[in-house]
């Protein structure tokens, strides 16, 4: 899919950036691939991880999402992007509402614009469970972008340009996740973990396994979907008891913006949704009429509808990850 094809990603110096653009480039031959992203430091560091072969083909462009004119000029020859600059974290975005929606929806709007003036053929968005149901302003404005992005597919015309999203939980791996934040208690011979509800539940993918599915969903996208893949469950309890058997738990309460289970479709989505396998496929609802039928008819080919009442989160799934199952994953990334 990657072979040949210049490359952008937004946010390319964060934890999925760089997970990406190294796959990219190992497994695949692309002619070019720029990384866009506004922390010149992160650039210099992450290129070091290259070749010098490699570096041939990757280009650093130091940007933000909220400067049209500046993704208009590292946008051009590109044919696919990958949106992946957010700012994600919960409370940081509830104390600053309004950058959140500078980077988050005016800066989709933006990517979406310097997309179809340069011609780009595929575009994917990354969402969040968050955006499911929304809670928290994170939540709202990643909401806001994906349906940014799908009513996209609306603008384009006769020009071929695609837009659709992928949306997944917990990245084991990834900056600040709770997975992190445990080790680094463990490193510091923490009394005690802290937990903020015993019953909390999450979905969780490695970072690879992430890179994979994006990747697979630049292959099936006609424009307009959101896909989500189907993934396991577990308990942040036994997620803790898994990575320090022997230590207390302290329960803390939730956080500002928390949902105590995470929900990826809801049951008003239900009536869109398309289970095909190994994931889900959200139909657009703005897109035009005749598209929008076009696309039922290609995912119900090797899928089905999913039941009226259906609901995908994370306390009542079919597949729940083992404290074995859950170190193998955790040893997988450190090596």
């Amino acid at each position: 899919m990657l072979n040949g094809l210049n490359i952008l990603v937004t946010g390319g110096t964060g934890s999925f950036g760089k997970r990406f653009i190294k796959k990219a480039m190992k497994k695949y031959n692309p002619a070019r691939v720029v990384v866009f992203s506004r922390d010149e430091f992160k650039q210099f560091e992450m290129a070091k991880e290259f070749s010098k072969n490699e570096l041939k083909k990757i280009r650093f462009f130091i940007g933000d999402v909220r400067d049209l004119g500046r993704l208009n000029i590292a946008l051009k020859g590109v044919d696919i992007v990958v949106h992946a600059a957010a700012l994600k974290h919960v409370e940081a975005c509830e104390y600053n509402p309004v950058e959140a929606i500078k980077t988050n929806i005016i800066g989709a709007e933006n990517v979406i614009n310097s997309a179809i003036h340069n011609k780009v053929k595929k575009v994917i968005a990354l969402s969040t469970d968050k955006a499911s149901n929304p809670i928290n302003l994170y939540g709202a404005t990643k909401l806001c972008s994906d349906k940014l992005f799908i009513a996209a597919n609306n603008l384009v015309g006769k020009q071929d340009t695609k837009f659709s999203v992928v949306r997944y939980g917990n990245v084991l791996g990834s900056r600040g996740s709770v997975i992190e934040t445990f080790k680094k208690l463990l490193n510091e011979n923490s009394s005690f973990l802290p937990i903020t509800d015993t019953r909390m539940t999450r979905f969780w993918i490695t970072l690879d396994k992430g890179v994979d599915f994006v990747i697979s969903c630049f292959d099936l996208m006609h424009g307009g979907e959101i896909y989500i893949p189907k993934l396991p469950s577990m308990k942040i309890i036994d997620l803790a008891n898994a990575l320090a058997p022997k230590l207390p738990l302290k329960t803390v309460g939730i956080r500002t913006g928390e949902k105590l289970h995470e929900s990826m479709i809801t049951q008003d989505d239900a009536k869109n949704t398309i289970d095909i396998g190994d994931r889900f496929v959200i139909m657009p609802t703005s897109y035009y009429a005749f598209n929008e039928l076009r696309l039922e008819k290609i995912y119900k080919k090797d899928g089905k509808s999913v039941a009226d009442n259906f609901s995908y989160t994370s306390d009542k799934n079919d597949e729940w990850i083992s404290p074995k199952k859950l170190l193998a994953m955790i040893n997988e990334i450190e090596d």
